[in-house]
């Protein structure tokens, strides 16, 4: 079973998988969701997650020798990503596998691919596709559509877990793609 400290402040309306443990100062935003086998850690500083964000499968959240961690409203923080003392802006998705380490900052309405390594202190502007090892800009446009749309997925799926559903509606996903 999973664990949730004491320091640990969640809104009423965060999703929570039963096998998540969260340790230290970390506080988790309105409709944001943590999902199975997802560890923060936080001895010193914070872990900060906005609203309607979600942490998926096997995520590895920890602070920074000198940063928190904070994560900005509206993303999606994929499977097995580990977020190290990095900011990550609004409307963000960061792909599978990605590793984000001290320092970084990673601009609103960005994409780190997958497998990438975004390495200390660097710093992305919004609108920012980032990919490679070591990370780079590798295109510019504006992802935030995209992004709210998989973040809001993510709020569904996590009131349906919530309620014991593990499949959507075809109604629900209509009404998602069709909004």
């Amino acid at each position: 079973m999973g664990f949730i400290g004491d320091e640990v402040s969640l809104d009423d309306t965060t999703y929570v998988h039963e096998t998540a443990h969260i340790y230290g100062t970390v506080s988790i935003g309105a409709e944001s969701s943590v999902w199975p086998h997802v560890v923060m850690r936080c001895e010193t500083y914070e872990v900060r997650i906005g609203d309607r964000t979600n942490v998926q499968d096997f995520v590895m959240i920890h602070v920074g020798t000198f940063t928190p961690t904070i994560v900005g409203d509206d993303c999606s923080i994929t499977h097995h990503v580990t977020l190290h003392g990095c900011t990550i802006g609004d409307r963000c998705l960061i792909g599978i596998n990605a590793t984000i380490m001290d320092g970084v900052v990673i601009g609103d309405n960005s994409i780190v691919a997958g497998h990438s390594i975004v390495t200390e202190n660097t710093e992305f502007p919004p609108n920012s596709v980032i990919a490679g090892v070591p990370a780079k800009v590798v295109a510019t446009r504006d992802n935030s559509e995209g992004n709210v749309v998989n973040a809001a997925f993510y709020v569904q799926n996590a009131k349906n877990y919530a309620q014991g559903v593990h499949r959507m509606t075809d109604d629900q996903l209509k009404a998602m793609f069709d909004s």
